[in-house]
């Protein structure tokens, strides 16, 4: 596992074996629903494609003033890149179990867990990294700022891995030099091992995050869902017409 989020305290906690594939949480129908996903049957039909998604952003114009890394030790090699209406980056994906804890999002399934997110739900809690997509973005820094292109708590993003799309919210911040982080329901809905020791994907994952969106209540999936795919749809337009 890679560093620590910034929400992460050090733990010195006993290591349970992993979960296996089949022993992870149930996701809500919205986390699911009009995402584009492989899966339920019929969904794939109603979303945006992977495929028109990943044309959209095939070329990379850098907007970070410097690389990040995938993981600790990792070369500096990845560029925040800007289209017109969104910002995206292509890494891995670490498995981000934080926030309020559950059966599979705990101090004893998660060496570094942390019971705490950087944003909030409406009611004040901390976000649900079992139950809610969301993504953790790096911390403001002289390599980026995420504020300066619109990406703040609730932002809209499209994570694809595959033929699959997975509608999340900014829900975290990470480390100011690393990216490639998401949590435990997002690689849950994209078919990714959501295991916080040993699982996630070592690569070939994409985020794109919708300048100036807002999913509202950002604990609700089906929020990010409706002006995900809206949002989608509205930069494959703009961006095939250039």
């Amino acid at each position: 596992m890679r560093a620590q989020s910034l929400t992460l305290a050090a733990a010195g906690v006993a290591l349970l074996a992993p979960t296996t594939i089949s022993d992870v949480a149930p996701l809500p129908d919205a986390v699911h629903e009009r995402a584009g996903n492989a899966g339920p049957p019929g969904n794939a039909a109603r979303g945006v494609r992977a495929a028109d998604l990943l044309a959209a952003v095939r070329d990379c114009v850098p907007v970070s003033r410097g690389l990040y890394r995938a993981d600790d030790g990792a070369p500096a090699d990845i560029p925040v890149c800007g289209k017109r209406g969104a910002v995206f980056w292509k890494a891995d994906l670490d498995i981000d179990c934080d926030g309020r804890p559950g059966p599979y999002c705990n101090e004893t399934t998660d060496p570094f867990f942390a019971d705490t997110t950087a944003f909030r739900q409406s009611d004040g809690k901390y976000l649900s990294a079992e139950t809610l997509p969301y993504v953790v973005v790096p911390a403001a820094s002289h390599i980026w700022n995420h504020y300066e292109h619109g990406v703040r708590s609730g932002t809209v993003a499209a994570v694809i891995h595959g033929d699959r799309v997975q509608y999340a919210v900014v829900g975290d911040l990470g480390p100011e030099d690393l990216v490639g982080e998401a949590s435990y329901a997002t690689a849950r809905g994209l078919g990714i091992r959501p295991d916080p020791q040993g699982g996630g994907a070592a690569s070939g994952v994409t985020y794109i995050f919708f300048e100036g969106s807002d999913a509202s209540p950002i604990e609700n999936p089906r929020a990010a869902v409706a002006e995900g795919e809206r949002l989608a749809r509205k930069f494959i337009r703009r961006n095939e017409a250039r």
